[in-house]
């Protein structure tokens, strides 16, 4: 299937592409047996290291806790950053300049930080401003440096989504009388969701993972850290983490795929009826008629 930006291939690229694959297919398959063979000289493979994941304790105490701090951290820090992005990329659009220019370097200042820094501050912070107690400090640190960061990266994602609509979609709804805060909350956002879908979950598989870098540095509970302790007490710290990285592959797997069911849904909810307007079904809009946008058809409004 040929497209704007890519040819059919022809029986020699058909070829290469075959080519290609089974190389790629073969030099994959030789370096895991590297990896295998290395990890069997240094005895990671040895049944010993591996059969903890095989009991309850490993899971209960160690894995399934840190993965539920990490799911916590990462959806309150997205339930807080969504609103927030949105917030600081409609002010970004705004006409008035008192709006706009705040806005913007709010969103420029803290995406330009790197998101373990925000943590490492808000922990000193919390430290030493507030009243937050030592138990809880770690997860306050690392949700407002997620929230900080990411709701800049969100915020830049909602404008894009709303500047990407066509201008036709605007010009519209100012053709039947509506304002700019109406156009923005009833036509615009609602279209920009579905393009935006897959950016918003993308970042938010971004801060399950950044979560880790509270764990790392400010002793956040999350499920590396709590890795590290499973492996000091059974001695196997290379098996331990790669369970703890098939966890999150499967965690972020889970996620992409039910975007991708949500936007499929959503695209399919917004396909058009192909019903045809008559004049009964039209309501006529007496402010535009009356402020010059024509008459009959030309000032109705659905």
């Amino acid at each position: 299937m040929s497209s704007v930006l890519y040819d059919t291939p022809g029986p020699n690229a058909k070829r290469r592409n075959v080519l290609l694959s089974v190389v790629f297919v073969v030099l994959f398959a030789l370096a895991l047996w590297w990896v295998w063979q290395k990890m069997d000289d240094k005895g990671q493979l040895k049944w010993s290291l591996w059969q903890p994941f095989t009991t309850s304790e490993a899971w209960t105490t160690y894995l399934l806790p840190g993965l539920g701090d990490t799911l916590k951290a990462a959806a309150l820090s997205m339930v807080i950053a969504l609103p927030l992005g949105a917030f600081f990329g409609i002010s970004r659009m705004s006409d008035h300049r008192w709006v706009r220019v705040p806005a913007s370097v709010v969103v420029e200042f803290f995406r330009s930080i790197p998101v373990l820094l925000l943590m490492l501050f808000a922990n000193e912070f919390y430290a030493r401003s507030t009243g937050v107690s030592t138990e809880e400090r770690p997860l306050y640190a690392v949700v407002t440096g997620l929230v900080l960061y990411n709701a800049s990266v969100l915020a830049e994602v909602v404008r894009a989504g709303i500047l990407a609509l066509p201008r036709g979609q605007t010009e519209a709804a100012y053709a039947i009388g509506l304002r700019k805060g109406q156009t923005m909350t009833s036509i615009l956002l609602p279209q920009a969701v579905t393009a935006m879908l897959p950016a918003i979950v993308s970042q938010l598989v971004v801060i399950v993972k950044d979560t880790a870098l509270g764990g790392v540095m400010i002793g956040y509970t999350e499920l590396l850290n709590s890795r590290s302790t499973l492996a000091a007490n059974y001695a196997n710290v290379i098996p331990s983490f790669i369970v703890v990285a098939i966890i999150f592959i499967v965690v972020n797997f889970i996620l992409t795929s039910f975007a991708s069911w949500l936007e499929g849904r959503l695209r399919r909810s917004k396909r058009g009826t192909g019903a045809v307007l008559t004049e009964d079904t039209v309501e006529v809009n007496p402010a535009a008629v009356g402020g010059g946008f024509g008459t009959g058809a030309g000032g109705a409004s659905v």
